[in-house]
């Protein structure tokens, strides 16, 4: 009841907001954008990042009778470079991604380099057995399988619908 009041603790909801979802960060965006536009017209080679990949990886969260399963976008990157950990029904998703991207024109050259940290954090929402806990990485994708324990599959129940 009190961590409601106390206002250093994180609700645990708002760990899968993403960074691109901060208005801030789409302002900067917009400034970008803005400016690369301006100089698109005059023959320049076009300043702005690729945006084919973004550091906070997007997933999606699904949940059977037996298990919790979480799939995480991670285009170019190695498992070497990913850490995922599982502690006190929170599933961490860490890595470093680095990107280069080199273009090479008549009248110009331009490296683009890219270098960042990400991390995820996804509360789970059932008690899981931590230490089944499986990951594979396969063509970009990072796929966590976490069975659910006996006592969370026991507590559910069917609820009837009545008209």
């Amino acid at each position: 009841m009190t961590r409601n009041i106390i206002p250093w603790k994180k609700n645990r909801d708002t760990a899968l907001a993403r960074e691109e979802d901060n208005p801030l960060v789409e302002l900067h965006q917009r400034m970008n954008d803005l400016f690369d536009n301006f100089f698109e017209g005059w023959g320049m080679p076009s300043m702005a990042p690729a945006k084919a990949w973004s550091l906070s990886p997007r997933v999606d969260v699904s949940e059977t009778d037996d298990e919790v399963r979480v799939a995480a976008e991670l285009p170019g990157m190695d498992e070497k470079d990913i850490e995922v950990t599982l502690e006190n029904g929170l599933l961490t998703i860490r890595g470093q991604k680095k990107q280069e991207q080199e273009t090479k024109k008549r009248n110009y050259h331009v490296v683009e380099c890219s270098y960042g940290e990400f991390h995820r954090v996804i509360p789970l929402p059932v008690t899981v057995d931590e230490g089944k806990t499986k990951a594979s990485f396969k063509k970009g994708v990072l796929t966590v399988t976490v069975p659910k324990t006996a006592e969370a599959k026991s507590r559910q129940r069917k609820i009837e619908i009545t008209s």
